[in-house]
C-alpha cells in the first residue's frame, strides 16, 4: 500500500467521520442550508490562506529541486482554488471586504496552525502527513459526490434553494474537487508521500506519523462541525 493508503487504514473511523460527516452528505444531497454553506465559505477562504503559507513553508523545509516545484505548484493550486471561492462568494452574495475582515473561527484556528506547527516542528514529511486530509480527502469526496449533480432533482428542504430546476446549488463545488486538476493534484500529494519515505519508515516512525494524520483528520471534522453550529447559533 501507499504510505497514504497505510495511514487512512490506521484512521480509518476519523476518516470516515471526515469525509461523510453530516456537512458533506447535506451538500452531496443539495439540502445543506445556505448560511452553512456561507460561514464555511468565509471560513474556508481565511483557510486557503494559512495553507498558502503551509505550502511556502514546505519550499522552505524543502532540499531538493523537485520538493520545491511540488510546493511551488501546491501553493499554486491554492490560489486557484481561491477563486473559485471568490466566485461562489460573489455569487451568494458575500462582499469581498467581508472575506477580509472576518475572524478566523476557533476550528479555523485550531487546524491551520496546527498544520504550520508540523512543519516548523517535525520535517517534510511531518508537514504534507498534516497536509494530507485536506489535499487528498478533497479529491476523494469530490469523485464521491460528483454523481449526486447529475442525480440532483431540486433542493429538498431546508436545502439552498439556488440555480434553475434540476440544476444541484453546490454542483460548481463538487465539480471543483471531483475535476482532473485538483484529482491530479491528490495524486501527486500521494505519490510525494511516498517519495519523502522512500528511505523507509521504522514503526516508531509511523506511528509518529500515524497520531499526525489522525489529528489532522479530527481537526477535518471539526472543520465542517463548526459550519454546521453555525446555523444553531443563529
Amino acid at each position: 500500500m501507499t504510505l497514504f493508503e497505510t495511514l487512512k487504514e490506521r484512521c480509518r473511523p476519523e476518516w470516515e467521520a471526515y469525509t461523510r460527516h453530516e456537512f458533506v452528505e447535506e451538500l452531496g444531497q443539495g439540502t445543506l442550508p445556505l448560511p452553512v454553506f456561507r460561514d464555511y465559505l468565509i471560513q474556508d477562504f481565511h483557510f486557503l490562506l494559512q495553507f498558502a503559507r503551509a505550502n511556502a513553508l514546505a519550499a522552505f523545509k524543502s532540499r531538493t529541486l523537485a520538493d520545491i516545484t511540488a510546493a511551488h505548484e501546491a501553493t499554486g493550486a491554492i490560489l486557484a482554488e481561491t477563486r473559485l471561492h471568490l466566485r461562489l462568494t460573489e455569487r451568494w452574495g458575500i462582499p469581498r471586504a467581508e472575506l477580509d475582515t472576518a475572524a478566523e473561527k476557533q476550528a479555523t484556528v485550531a487546524y491551520t496552525r496546527y498544520v504550520l506547527d508540523c512543519g516548523m516542528v517535525g520535517d517534510l514529511l511531518d508537514l504534507h502527513v498534516a497536509l494530507a486530509p485536506c489535499t487528498i480527502g478533497y479529491a476523494e469526496i469530490g469523485s464521491r459526490l460528483q454523481p449526486r449533480i447529475g442525480e440532483y432533482g431540486g433542493a429538498g428542504e431546508g436545502g439552498a434553494g439556488e440555480g434553475g430546476a434540476g440544476e444541484h446549488p453546490y454542483g460548481e463545488w463538487i465539480a471543483e474537487y471531483s475535476g482532473e486538476e485538483f484529482t491530479a493534484a491528490s495524486r501527486a500529494a500521494i505519490a510525494q508521500l511516498d517519495e519523502l519515505a522512500a528511505d523507509g519508515l521504522t514503526e516508531r516512525r509511523l506511528a509518529e506519523l500515524t497520531e499526525v494524520f489522525r489529528t489532522a483528520t479530527r481537526l477535518e471534522a471539526d472543520f465542517w462541525q463548526q459550519a454546521l453550529d453555525s446555523a444553531e447559533s443563529r
